[in-house]
């Protein structure tokens, strides 16, 4: 086992995974410590780099495309003290922090693990029900539903609209931009067939960020919303089935019988379909497969 302790952070290397455990030193960001542990599988590794430095070197893990929701939404753009792959090593333990790399790089070639992009998410996502209030509102998700509230600082007529809540199931994307600069950043959540969306300022279905202190904590719930809807690389007929058998719940029935669908469920779920039809995003034979799978289950 390889373990490197400093006050940036732990990290332990088993030979299955890279267990990552936040310091709490004053250069750990908000959005590290929120998050809390994470173990990173040794399959979802495309490789581990030491970077040394006069004072201290910087300890990085490299992911597999895909295999993380948190890295897949927020798209290289988490600050430093933001990113849970990167440990601050002080010069002194430059050696152990070699000796780890060696340790990860030869259970990688043993196991002939596959540095390439991946088509399903082989982390977890952040633990739910989260909740974070930054910028104009505060979003909550359940790992089902995703609520938004307004504050004092959100534009009137976004206020005036109300709060929003909907299923994660009903999604088309979901994107974080941080603040920079003069430019505001944004969480927008994109419904499956709504028409073009106005800037975050006015679109009741985005937080805008103003740069401040939680905002990275808004990629945390993108994370968490993202890593519970079909990963953007998965196979077409796939993420068909999917949807046609996406959280369909049974009515009560008696012991020992098979439980009986929802019939105003199933043909919620037969129009949702027919919208992924119409958008493009089901082309006609996986739209036939679809539906026959939610029909079987009248």
């Amino acid at each position: 086992m390889a373990e490197i302790i400093q006050k940036d952070g732990n990290w332990t290397f088993d030979g299955d995974a890279v267990r990552i455990v936040p310091g709490h030193d004053k250069g750990v960001g908000l959005l590290r410590r929120t998050l809390g542990e994470v173990v990173v599988p040794l399959r979802a590794l495309a490789g581990i780099s030491f970077e040394p430095g006069r004072r201290a070197g910087r300890l990085r893990l490299r992911l597999r495309d895909g295999a993380d929701s948190l890295l897949q939404v927020t798209g290289g753009q988490l600050p430093e003290a933001s990113d849970p792959y990167v440990l601050t090593v002080h010069a002194d333990r430059a050696g152990v922090a070699e000796y780890f790399v060696d340790e990860v790089r030869r259970a990688l070639l043993l196991e002939r693990v596959d540095p390439g992009p991946v088509d399903a998410y082989l982390l977890p996502g952040p633990v739910v029900p989260i909740t974070v209030g930054a910028g104009d509102g505060t979003v909550s998700f359940d790992g089902d539903r995703v609520a938004l509230e307004w504050n004092w600082k959100t534009e009137e007529s976004k206020r005036s609209a109300g709060p929003r809540d909907f299923r994660a199931g009903d999604l088309r994307s979901v994107e974080w931009f941080p603040a920079a600069g003069i430019e505001n950043g944004y969480l927008r959540f994109a419904l499956r067939g709504a028409p073009p969306a106005p800037a975050p300022k006015y679109d009741p279905y985005a937080v805008e960020l103003f740069g401040f202190r939680k905002d990275p904590l808004m990629a945390l719930v993108a994370a968490a919303v993202l890593a519970r809807m079909p990963h953007p690389a998965a196979p077409r007929d796939a993420v068909a089935a999917g949807w046609a058998k996406k959280e369909l719940p049974a009515a009560a029935t008696p012991a020992g019988e098979a439980p009986a669908e929802d019939h105003d469920v199933l043909l919620r779920r037969l129009r949702e379909l027919a919208e992924l039809h119409q958008g493009g995003v089901l082309t006609a034979e996986e739209f036939s497969v679809a539906k026959q799978a939610v029909l079987r289950r009248f």
